[in-house]
């Protein structure tokens, strides 16, 4: 599951069975939030689909959310979220070893990970302690704040980013790039109709969808 926007307010939510290849439900929303995520997982249980597992963007309070299911972080919005701290080329040699740890999650597993992932913080734990000092106020701040939180997303996720490869019979996949694949095919259509109305730009959207 997850949400793609055509514009600020205005975006879908879209729940996929990865099995059958077939959008289950959708839903328009101005904002993505956890109650809509769970509203459209109880509307599905309520038309008698049974919910194996959910593979999603690791927004807070989703794994919460869903106790009892089993849940797969999207490694390719881990990702994201790590480049987003660190930039596509970090400076400090630190970073890049994140980096480019981060990229190797389908490439390994939960024990191999948590194993490198420790190493690599106790190896830089000095340099993630730094901290700079304001002269005029004598106010401190963690001088890497940005690697310190590329770090705490990765730790924080690690639960959620091997749930592929701990229950091997339910086939989940690792990342939502079935639906990554539709959005972006789907705004391709819908910038060959710029200009057209919302209601039918919802048409256009249902009607794709639903093929």
């Amino acid at each position: 599951m997850d949400t793609t926007y055509f514009r600020r307010n205005f975006g879908v939510m879209v729940f996929r069975d990865y099995y059958r290849k077939r959008n289950l439900y959708w839903q328009y929303v101005p904002t993505e939030t956890i109650g809509t995520y769970k509203q459209g997982i109880q509307l599905l249980k309520l038309q008698g689909w049974t919910i194996n597992g959910v593979v999603c963007d690791g927004r807070k309070g989703l794994f919460k959310a869903f106790k009892g299911i089993p849940i797969q972080m999207c490694h390719f919005h881990q990702q994201a979220i790590v480049r987003r701290y660190l930039t596509q080329n970090p400076r400090t040699e630190a970073s890049r070893e994140l980096r480019e740890l981060s990229l190797q999650l389908k490439y390994i597993d939960e024990e191999s990970w948590i194993f490198i992932l420790d190493y690599w913080h106790k190896k830089w734990e000095s340099f993630l302690k730094e901290k700079t000092v304001d002269p005029l106020t004598g106010k401190w701040h963690y001088t890497h704040k940005r690697l310190r939180s590329a770090y705490r997303s990765l730790k924080t996720n690690t639960p959620y980013l091997f749930t592929y490869q701990n229950y091997p019979d339910l086939k989940i996949p690792n990342t939502t790039n079935p639906l990554e694949g539709i959005f972006t095919e789907l705004k391709t259509k819908l910038r060959n109709h710029a200009g057209i109305k919302d209601h039918m730009k919802i048409k256009l959207i249902d009607h794709f969808l639903a093929k």
